[in-house]
């Protein structure tokens, strides 16, 4: 599906009105409704997404774009962005029923935000088999020092 020649014909209006001769010269020798018709075609993929052609008419270059250079513009046009959707209205029961669950969480985990990195360090002392960055993260989040890399020469 091509553009609708109403597009097309606003689209030639503002390129001639922004470029002035520099376009009317560029198609000067050949027939204005062949050139309206290659505009369309080439032009077609924007049929449902004319906001692209928009975004490419206020970021025209300083040279006046032959038909490829101006779809190629248009191809760069930023894709619009979904608006969000409301959040459904928190349901009582279910809210309830989550904070009771917190109720039974003891109250000294509940105060230490870094209660999951003494855990950590706490197996580790122990001798547990941790992965390297679980210890690295948990001594960073309590302050402690990496221990320092040995090298040995040979």
């Amino acid at each position: 599906m091509s553009l609708p020649s109403k597009a097309i014909d606003r689209l030639f209006e503002r390129l001639s009105l922004t470029y002035g001769r520099q376009f009317s010269e560029l198609y000067q020798a050949v027939d204005p409704n062949a050139v309206k018709a290659l505009w369309a075609h080439e032009l077609s993929g924007f049929a449902n997404s004319l906001h692209r052609i928009a975004w490419a008419l206020e970021n025209l270059p300083p040279r006046c774009p032959n038909v490829i250079e101006f779809r190629n513009l248009c191809r760069e046009a930023p894709r619009p962005q979904a608006a969000p959707l409301p959040e459904p209205p928190a349901d009582p029961e279910r809210v309830r029923a989550e904070l009771a669950k917190l109720a039974s969480v003891p109250a000294a985990q509940r105060q230490d935000p870094k209660a999951w990195a003494h855990r950590i360090m706490a197996r580790h002392a122990h001798g547990d088999r941790l992965s390297t960055i679980s210890v690295r993260f948990a001594r960073e989040a309590l302050g402690i020092p990496q221990p320092s890399r040995i090298t040995v020469e040979v």
